[in-house]
């Protein structure tokens, strides 16, 4: 038995390979996890509860599969499906977790995020991210009309891949001291994240003490999981056959 983390799945109707591949994960090698942790990102974008497409209403419908059988599901907002709420964890049987959050696992507290706050040196996204979770934004937003609400997210969509394209690689990553930071205010010796698409354990020290930082990859071209049980994590690929 073993806790599973897994982030920036990005699903989307035009990415029917990822949606095929998560359904056959939560089918297969999550129904005997411990718990399944969705680190942000699941969906490229999310326009409201109301408001779900058919290969989103499909994973949903995998999601409940998988908390009716009593395998427990978190999920935290990404900064691309930072609108999911009350009725997606109704629909879903997942529960929605704060961003940053403690998780103790096997023993070991360790600091879970989705991973975006951390780029500070990016000013511009951070802005954004700011004004895009304030309660009046999101309630204008909600306001409008389905068919509004995603046009507006296609072109915000477009305007932030033109964005990642036009910036440095480095400003893209996580900022040294914006980890150091919360690592020192979470007071844990782990960090675990997604969002920045780049797997691998860090080893790093904070005041003098060894620390580790985990980053979770994407689905784009093969799933990407870290398993955690008692001998500690692992970051695993999954091959899409």
């Amino acid at each position: 038995m073993a806790a599973l983390f897994i982030s920036d799945l990005h699903i989307d109707a035009s990415r029917p390979a990822i949606t095929e591949q998560f359904l056959g994960f939560l089918a297969a090698e999550a129904k005997d996890a411990d718990a399944l942790y969705i680190l942000g990102d699941l969906f490229e974008s999310w326009v409201g509860d109301d408001a779900a497409d058919a290969a989103q209403t499909a994973v949903i419908e995998g999601l409940r599969s998988l908390t009716s059988q009593g395998v427990p599901c978190f999920v935290m907002h990404g900064n691309r499906d930072f609108l999911l709420s009350e009725h997606f964890c109704r629909m879903s049987g997942a529960e929605l977790l704060p961003d940053p959050l403690i998780v103790t696992l096997y023993g070991e507290p360790v600091l879970v995020m989705h991973g975006d706050a951390l780029c500070s040196d990016d000013r511009a996204y951070q802005r954004l991210r700011a004004t895009v979770r304030e309660s009046a934004w999101q309630r204008q937003f909600l306001a409008l009309s389905i068919a509004s609400r995603r046009a507006l997210a296609g072109a915000a969509r477009v305007g932030s891949q033109a964005h990642t394209a036009a910036v440095e690689y480095a400003i893209t990553d996580v900022n040294a001291d914006s980890v150091a930071t919360a690592l020192r205010r979470a007071g844990t010796a782990t960090l675990l994240h997604g969002h920045t698409h780049r797997p691998a354990i860090h080893a790093l020290e904070v005041d003098g003490r060894p620390c580790t930082r985990i980053v979770l990859g994407d689905w784009y071209d093969q799933g990407s999981l870290l398993r955690w049980d008692h001998n500690g994590p692992a970051l695993e690929s999954l091959p899409r056959l």
